[in-house]
């Protein structure tokens, strides 16, 4: 693993033709993320992450988690979620919360479709799911049972469903 930066890769119109695009807003635990950006290195989906970011993008535990698939990786940095909502304003977004009424099961995915994720300990602003209500989705827990799954769990449930409803996209 190398001891050097991690560059800010990419600018989002540089991003080619990807199955789905997974945002982390956010995020502020690094081991989270780095799960997250070795299941994009797996699948070819493009990571976004909305700062502030809970931790530097070169933090050993971040690195750690994705071992050796950060060059294998598209990644995109939003100086905030306000920038973020302007800049992909024209494309379609899945926010995901606890909170939301349908779920992921019922969402029909396509290729290029953002998946939005919140922070850890806060989830999404409630205002951007009022705003969003149609494209909120949920992954069904038992009742009174836990707060949330972990993130980077969270995303990859999701996220294979997406890919199977479009067919494995270039995967095997």
């Amino acid at each position: 693993m190398s001891d050097q930066p991690i560059k800010r890769v990419t600018r989002f119109a540089d991003i080619g033709d990807v199955p789905l695009h997974l945002v982390l807003v956010e995020p502020e635990i690094p081991p989270n993320t780095g799960n997250v950006a070795r299941l994009c290195a797996a699948t070819g989906c493009a990571l976004h992450l909305i700062e502030p970011l809970g931790f530097s993008i070169d933090d050993r535990a971040l690195k750690r988690a994705g071992l050796d698939y950060w060059h294998k990786l598209m990644i995109v940095v939003h100086p905030s979620l306000d920038a973020f909502l302007a800049e992909t304003a024209d494309r379609r977004r899945w926010f995901l919360s606890t909170r939301a009424t349908r779920t992921y099961a019922q969402a029909p995915f396509e290729r290029g479709d953002f998946l939005v994720f919140g922070r850890e300990t806060k989830g999404l602003p409630q205002a951007l799911l009022d705003a969003q209500s149609e494209h909120t989705l949920r992954i069904p827990m038992r009742h009174d049972s836990v707060r949330s799954i972990n993130l980077s769990s969270a995303v990859a449930v999701v996220t294979y469903a997406a890919l199977h409803s479009l067919g494995f996209p270039e995967l095997s």
